[in-house]
């Protein structure tokens, strides 16, 4: 069994003991209540007679007085109360199911989500792929030398097997602080693993780094910054330029990746970071809408942000900010 499995069942059973403890507790407080409020009422409905022989039921005889209470007074109080526990037990039995199914919801949300953003993440390094693998065959059918594309085509498979294990670790809830990474190192990876798209696209990438250093796995910020510069690709015409250049400021570390399009709606400056929102199609590669998404989730495990920095007819930037090594 493995960690999460393990940690699945853990969360499954104590859901199911806090749900069995609070149907436990409700219903012994409305039984109690009802039984109280039965008790009140048959004392209020009772009426006392004297027994002249002092003579009691048993027959003892000595003085005192009897409760005597009237069978059919009493029963539509037995059988309102009986209702009202029925329906005040059947409401305490709906939200207790409620809670049950509550960690399978999340469960699903998450699967789901999971889903999505495997098939998006591992969208770029297909079409990268596929883009090598084209040119390797141009090589191989004048003659030419293949080894440098299948040495690529390793890489990007090493990539993607990166992505992955870097997904796989997000489906957790883990985020590795530990692990220090230097910008320049994964702007240098997402820039060789999007050159294809960025040749077939007719757009120059120019990269102006620093050495500074983040608390961030290599895979994750790369892919971080492969979904960002992407979508600048994608973004920008034929012939302009997507430039990436990271600064340090303070204690933290901003890149920016800035583009040549058109520039983003102000209305949906905010929106582009929400699942599933797109922006006006490019005619390039069709979006999902999840890269912009995933970028921001991702960088708020790691106490991290993006935004728009400035956005116009010229160009748009975008600045990612993530604080810089712990001292």
């Amino acid at each position: 069994m493995t960690s999460s499995e393990a940690g699945d069942r853990r969360r499954v059973r104590q859901a199911a003991l806090s749900v069995g403890i609070w149907v436990a507790a409700s219903s012994a407080i409305v039984v109690a209540l009802g039984v109280t409020v039965l008790v009140a009422v048959i004392l209020l409905r009772a009426r006392v007679e004297s027994d002249e022989h002092g003579t009691d039921f048993s027959g003892h005889h000595g003085g005192g007085d009897d409760l005597v209470v009237d069978v059919d007074r009493l029963l539509p109080w037995v059988i309102g109360l009986g209702i009202l526990g029925v329906i005040v037990l059947s409401a305490i039995a709906w939200f207790a199911a409620r809670r049950a199914v509550r960690p399978l919801g999340e469960a699903l949300r998450l699967q789901r989500n999971f889903v999505a953003d495997a098939s998006h993440e591992l969208r770029t390094p297909l079409t990268t792929l596929t883009s090598r693998i084209q040119i390797a065959q141009h090589r191989f059918a004048r003659g030419g030398d293949v080894a440098d594309a299948l040495e690529q085509l390793r890489s990007d498979a090493d990539a993607m097997n990166d992505t992955l294990t870097d997904l796989l670790m997000a489906a957790e809830g883990t985020a590795d602080t530990n692990s220090l990474t230097r910008v320049g190192d994964a702007v240098d990876a997402a820039v060789a693993r999007l050159q294809p798209l960025a040749d077939d696209s007719g757009v120059t990438l120019a990269v102006v780094s620093t050495d500074r250093a983040v608390r961030m796995p290599l895979p994750t910020l790369t892919r971080v910054l492969i979904a960002v510069i992407d979508n600048a690709i994608q973004h920008s015409p034929g012939g302009t330029t997507v430039t990436i250049e990271a600064s340090a400021a303070a204690d933290e570390v901003e890149i920016r990746i800035s583009d040549q399009g058109s520039g983003i709606a102000p209305a949906d400056t905010d929106r582009i970071f929400e699942r599933f929102a797109r922006a006006s199609e490019t005619g390039k590669r069709r979006g999902f809408g999840l890269g912009l998404a995933l970028v921001r989730d991702v960088l708020s495990r790691y106490a991290g942000s993006i935004a728009v920095e400035a956005t116009s007819l010229t160009g748009t930037t975008f600045l990612i900010a993530l604080p810089g090594p712990r001292s």
